[in-house]
């Protein structure tokens, strides 16, 4: 089925021409030359960890940490995140850009189309000194274009759990989980963008995740990570979720699975110049049923990723079965010094609230009940 957005496509889509600019004779086997257009526009300045950009190590050689925090309301620990962070995410949110939405504009269209989050982020504008850039980038309206890799798969069998794993660079990543009761509602997931989420479940039995939609296009809307946190403060089922979904205007094409615990599942298909697409699959990686960015598909192998998932549930796969696939080629992958490499594989339990990060050779556990350890650090690929 199809759903319009709520509003037309703009006719010129801001950030279009930049855009262009980043793919236009580009090589995207090339994944070298691809980061260091990453790298000019100075997103890849602190707060993230890293090394210089020339280097690229091996698989076993990327050194990774995250850490956890919980608190219900926006307090210091989310205070914290966000001051370490604001000053890289600034350099990203200006760069290659003449204007950005003011924060009267954000807050706007927050009211128009996500009027719960507002409490929320006029709170943790506030935390950053009522900046208007802040408040503006903190709603994520028309953001600077960014894309990922990833593959999703909501699995019944032992479950159900909704299965991801997240592909993107480690020096970009923010490797923080957060369980947050931002309007009453528990949520446990993985920070991006701030205050949104990659990832998570909340206390009413839903999962959801996201994983980049393989095309370029740009047009009006909001970046995906506040997308993800809404719908997991406000929906209690996976026909919530859709509906949800399929009205809020986003500024590039996503792929959304959602996973509730009754075992009701859907991937939509989002994308910011055609209707929004809900679709009955269980499986998504990086394209909407068709291939329409052939080398960008080609050189993150998102075909070869969609069928072996396909495969695992045809052929009745459970939850530790697909979890175990995961961390091993094609779905797992490796180039970590070329920006794209699988930072972790979550595995949500909608019935349970638990949330599990693997690696090759660990697990970290946590609950909307109880969190784990505070802290972990690994290599990434080691084996």
């Amino acid at each position: 089925m199809t759903a319009e957005h709520g509003k037309r496509p703009a006719a010129a889509p801001p950030n279009w021409h930049d855009w262009q600019q980043w793919v236009e004779g580009v090589d995207w086997s090339d994944w070298r030359s691809w980061l260091r257009r990453i790298a000019s526009t100075d997103w890849a300045a602190a707060p993230w960890p890293g090394t210089p950009w020339e280097q690229a190590p091996d698989a076993g050689q990327v050194p990774l940490a995250l850490r956890v925090f919980g608190e219900d309301e926006p307090g210091p620990e989310i205070a914290g995140h966000l001051r370490g962070a604001w000053p890289g995410f600034r350099r990203w949110w200006h760069g290659g850009a003449d204007a950005r939405p003011s924060a009267a504009e954000a807050r706007a269209r927050l009211q128009e189309h996500m009027p719960e989050l507002v409490p929320a982020w006029q709170q943790l504008a506030g935390m950053l000194g009522d900046d208007p850039d802040a408040a503006a980038a903190l709603a994520l309206w028309n953001p600077p274009p960014f894309l990922t890799g990833c593959s999703q798969a909501a699995v019944l069998p032992g479950g159900p759990a909704l299965i991801r794993n997240y592909d993107w660079d480690y020096r970009l990543f923010d490797a923080v989980v957060a369980r947050t009761a931002y309007g009453g509602r528990q949520v446990l997931g993985m920070l991006d963008c701030l205050w949104g989420l990659l990832d998570g479940v909340n206390d009413a039995g839903l999962a959801v995740s996201l994983a980049f939609g393989g095309r370029p296009q740009v047009g009006e809307g909001f970046g995906i990570p506040v997308v993800i946190r809404y719908v997991l403060q406000v929906c209690e089922t996976t026909g919530e979720a859709v509906q949800a979904l399929c009205r809020i205007p986003v500024h590039m094409s996503y792929n959304v699975t959602v996973l509730d615990r009754a075992g009701g599942w859907a991937t939509v298909y989002l994308a910011p110049d055609r209707p929004a697409r809900a679709t009955g699959r269980a499986v998504a990686t990086n394209y909407q049923g068709t291939v329409e960015w052939e080398p960008y598909a080609a050189a993150i192998r998102t075909v070869e990723r969609q069928e072996r998932l396909e495969e695992l549930l045809a052929g009745g796969a459970d939850v530790p079965s697909v979890v175990a696939a995961c961390l091993h080629p094609p779905l797992y992958a490796t180039r970590f010094g070329e920006g794209f490499g699988t930072l972790y594989t979550a595995e949500y339990r909608p019935d349970e609230g638990v949330a599990r990060y693997h690696w090759p050779v660990q697990t970290w556990e946590h609950s909307l009940a109880k969190l784990g350890t505070d802290r972990i650090e690994l290599r990434l690929g080691a084996t």
